[in-house]
């Protein structure tokens, strides 16, 4: 298909009808509200579901029940909004039915502001409600990869009955570039052997995410940890840049590993070796991939648009064999290429060394 000139929240709003979604519920905030606006107008037309809850915990609580009689079903929000969802995503691992969310992050934390933002990276990656789980997420840098990734995410969730989250942020959400949507596939009904749907004079189904003997909510716990090993062997996702040669290596996702692009060029440009790797799917994480790169590298630096939280994964992933700087922009403000160009020029000039928390010397230097 041809591409067309499209808004990031358009966009992953017509990719999700194009991928057969048949019932949205959400709540709208600022800068994602263009999803829930699309799709008001959308699913209607075609038939489907669109209900704009009183709250996004009423919605989250509505997307819980669509998912357990099997429909495809998303719901998306902003920072604080997510944040109000918790509670329903943790129901919904814990009763181990498929949703799909988009949060497209703002600046925290608090109600902070409505710029683009990477901070809820440890909520999506590392938090979220209460209890044992690990949602899929996926961190697009375009809006063509928005578009891809939100697809994705409903297969992804359906293969293995888990959540699926599309980490943008209010870049990714507010530009507009050409892309290409996919085709429009049919609405199908799955008869899905674990669903509550009614049908037929089968034995009743119940799914509830409750289990007041311990021994049996530790074995559901086991068996969504099976499923999450499955989904680590299978799902890990990420793009290589100029990493043939690289000696230095820029880590970043989203957006931030977007711009930190545009700085490693103009780095090659000026004979250093330079390189970036930017993970896509951010929860699994790519860990053996970036742990492979120590022995060609001799330095990471890490970028986000937050204080430092896939800094930690980063870390984990290197084990202390060499140095891993940081360089970020948090509170809603976006990084410039020129800054990024201006940390990999000093890490390529100056001694560094292995620490526990790079994070007290990027501090120091942006506060000096």
């Amino acid at each position: 298909m041809p591409k067309e000139l499209i808004k990031g929240n358009v966009a992953m709003a017509e990719a999700a009808v194009r991928a057969g979604v048949e019932a949205y519920f959400g709540y709208p905030i600022t800068p994602q509200t263009e999803i829930l606006e699309h799709l008001s107008r959308r699913l209607p037309e075609l038939g489907r579901t669109f209900v704009q809850a009183e709250s996004e915990v009423a919605a989250i609580n509505m997307v819980y029940g669509a998912a357990c009689a099997g429909v495809r079903v998303m719901s998306s929000s902003s920072s604080p909004g997510f944040s109000l969802m918790l509670e329903g995503t943790s129901y919904i691992a814990g009763t181990e039915v498929p949703a799909v969310l988009i949060n497209v992050q703002r600046g925290g934390p608090g109600l902070g502001n409505i710029a683009p933002s990477q901070a809820d990276y440890n909520q999506a990656v590392h938090g979220g409600g209460h209890g044992d789980y690990h949602p899929i997420v996926l961190a697009p840098a375009s809006v063509q990869e928005a578009i891809d990734l939100t697809v994705l995410s409903f297969d992804l969730a359906e293969k293995y009955r888990n959540l699926v989250y599309v980490l943008a942020d209010g870049s990714v959400g507010q530009m507009m570039e050409p892309a290409e949507l996919p085709e429009m596939r049919p609405v199908i009904r799955q008869d899905w052997d674990w669903a509550v749907n009614g049908k037929g004079n089968r034995k009743r189904r119940i799914l509830t995410s409750i289990y007041l003997d311990p021994p049996l909510e530790e074995q559901a716990n086991y068996r969504m940890l099976q499923t999450w090993q499955t989904i680590q062997q299978n799902e890990i996702r990420y793009k290589e840049y100029f990493m043939d040669d690289a000696e230095f290596v820029i880590v970043g996702f989203g957006t931030a590993g977007r711009i930190a692009l545009s700085a490693v060029r103009a780095a090659r440009q000026m004979g250093i070796k330079v390189g970036l790797f930017r993970p896509v799917s951010v929860s699994p994480f790519p860990y053996d991939a970036l742990e492979k790169l120590t022995s060609q590298a001799s330095a990471f630096l890490v970028v986000e648009m937050n204080q430092g939280q896939m800094l930690n994964d980063v870390q984990l992933a290197v084990k202390g064999r060499i140095p891993v700087e940081f360089y970020g922009r948090p509170g809603g403000v976006t990084p410039f290429p020129d800054e990024i160009l201006r940390e990999i020029k000093r890490m390529t000039t100056s001694k560094l060394s292995i620490v526990t928390d790079p994070r007290v010397a990027w501090l120091q230097r942006t506060l000096a």
